[in-house]
């Protein structure tokens, strides 16, 4: 078993050392499916168990990009279609969020990074929602980071499209904007600077765990012209070496931008 392990960590190493940190992504997307699948295999069918798993692997995701100098993860962990789910499923789901959000300034001072939550958070229980402003709150006191956390809390893709246009479109109302000049006026830069956290660059790879391949509404404005990897463990059992795989295939793909 040590053997194994040694092995293990040597390729984790080797794969780390031959990737061209100039050719790394900016922004990681990271869509963390698979924790109900994991459940009902490994976990003997408790959810929380599979959940408490979940988020302490986006923990040690953020050390690893930490490690790699990734400069922006986004972590989908709710979308507003898992709220459809029955109340045995999304009940633990939310104490389990309430705990992560509640250790993550801690994790934010060990690993300096700032936190941003996009999502539609008037839709979850009042404690999800508090946790998660707080725990913005607690990391932005901090100051300085070497890396920005967004967490996709009750975030869908079409929603987020039509925020920002009813967004732009009162921004142009409030600047005097006529009526018969509103669509004219409404434009690509115009929706880019009223997304839920505008400030972030565009996604440069998207990877989604559990061998599914579909983007399921996962930012699809600022995924465009991203890179996907689809990769097969659930997320409670997603790997470093998963991760570096991803990252040395996004190396070496040559992205033209929709050119």
């Amino acid at each position: 078993m040590d053997l194994r392990r040694t092995a293990y960590r040597f390729y984790e190493h080797r794969l780390a050392s031959s990737l061209p940190t100039e050719r790394l992504p900016r922004h990681i997307g990271v869509i963390l499916d698979g924790h109900r699948r994991f459940a009902r295999e490994a976990a003997h069918g408790a959810y929380r168990e599979s959940y408490v798993a979940g988020m302490a692997k986006l923990e040690e995701l953020l050390a690893w990009c930490t490690d790699l100098e990734i400069g922006t993860v986004t972590a989908w962990v709710l979308s507003t279609e898992n709220l459809r789910r029955p109340a045995e499923e999304l009940d633990p789901y939310f104490e389990v969020l309430v705990e992560l959000f509640e250790r993550l300034p801690r994790l934010a001072q060990r690993l300096h990074f700032s936190l941003t939550v996009s999502g539609s958070l008037d839709l979850l229980p009042q404690e999800l929602a508090r946790a998660a402003k707080q725990a913005v709150d607690r990391v932005e006191r901090l100051g300085g980071s070497r890396m920005t956390l967004n967490i996709a809390l009750c975030y869908g893709g079409r929603q987020e499209v039509v925020d920002a246009c009813r967004s732009l479109v009162s921004d142009l109302i409030a600047r005097g904007t006529a009526p018969d000049e509103l669509a004219e006026s409404i434009d690509a830069a115009g929706l880019s600077r009223n997304l839920y956290a505008a400030d972030l660059p565009d996604i440069d790879l998207v990877i989604r765990t559990s061998g599914e391949s579909r983007l399921s509404g996962f930012l699809l404005w600022q995924s465009a012209f991203a890179e996907f990897a689809f990769v097969d463990p659930y997320w409670p059992a997603f790997r470093k070496v998963d991760l570096l795989r991803a990252l040395r295939d996004f190396t070496r793909r040559d992205r033209r931008f929709g050119a």
